[in-house]
């Protein structure tokens, strides 16, 4: 469900849409949306602010496409035949760390917290104005771009590469899923400063959750058990009533 949205792609865009081939450096975004029409208006409104747009009407088209294409963002419905949007997302972010963007008329706090916890790096509800999303894949994908420009965070035995974005330790890969490499490359950042909830809760998933909401905890346990389990030392420390910090404490 959409709100105002030819008048909405006719104020951000041209009316007509560019006749230039794709450029090499044009940055590709794939839809996951099973609504045609709406499919038809996010390819038009993206297509006219520049960028290179395919859609797939189904979750499963929808995975592979994502899978085995060279996409720098994927917008992602929920509700779609074939396989749901938390199952594309899921299963995505066994082989991918693209960023992904759900886009969903799902708007309970509970859908929220399952798509962030899944992996998913913005989340925006229906009905949408195109220049909030406009804004947000911006954001998306000057983030991917930017991360480039960042060098490599030790912590002790810890190893964080924001360009090729992997983390290891003591020479052992670890696995994170694109929220869990963002947490943890804040908390590297950081290292010794002690980061509240709210604040790992607004720049790591760009939203102030409810007080009640434990999604901070459920990503910094599991976070905990692939970085700190399988090692001696321990690097994530919780500040009780404060927040966590990621830091080496020597011994005794």
């Amino acid at each position: 469900m959409l709100t105002n949205s030819l008048s909405i792609v006719s104020e951000c865009c041209p009316t007509t849409a560019p006749t230039h081939s794709r450029a090499e450096n044009e940055l590709k975004i794939l839809v996951i949306e099973d609504e045609p029409k709406a499919a038809e208006y996010l390819r038009q409104g993206l297509s006219e602010s520049g960028y290179a747009v395919e859609v797939a009407l189904d979750g499963t088209d929808g995975l592979h496409e994502a899978a085995t294409g060279d996409y720098d963002l994927v917008i992602l419905d929920v509700m779609l035949p074939g396989i749901d949007g938390f199952a594309v997302l899921s299963a995505l972010r066994t082989s991918k760390q693209i960023p992904v963007l759900m886009l969903t008329a799902r708007g309970k706090m509970d859908d929220k917290i399952r798509g962030f916890d899944l992996g998913a790096d913005d989340y925006l509800v229906k009905p949408f104005q195109f220049p909030e999303l406009l804004a947000r894949v911006r954001v998306l994908l000057k983030r991917g771009q930017s991360s480039g420009c960042e060098q490599t965070l030790k912590v002790l035995d810890l190893e964080i590469d924001p360009v090729r974005h992997r983390a290891v330790r003591q020479g052992r890969r670890i696995e994170l899923t694109a929220k869990e490499f963002a947490l943890l490359t804040l908390l590297a950042q950081r290292s010794g400063q002690v980061l509240s909830r709210t604040q790992i809760a607004s720049l790591v998933w760009d939203i102030h959750f409810d007080s009640d909401s434990n999604v901070v905890e459920v990503a910094m346990r599991r976070l905990r058990s692939k970085v700190d389990d399988p090692f001696q030392e321990k690097l994530i420390h919780t500040m009780r009533g404060v927040g966590y910090v990621l830091e080496h404490r020597a011994a005794g």
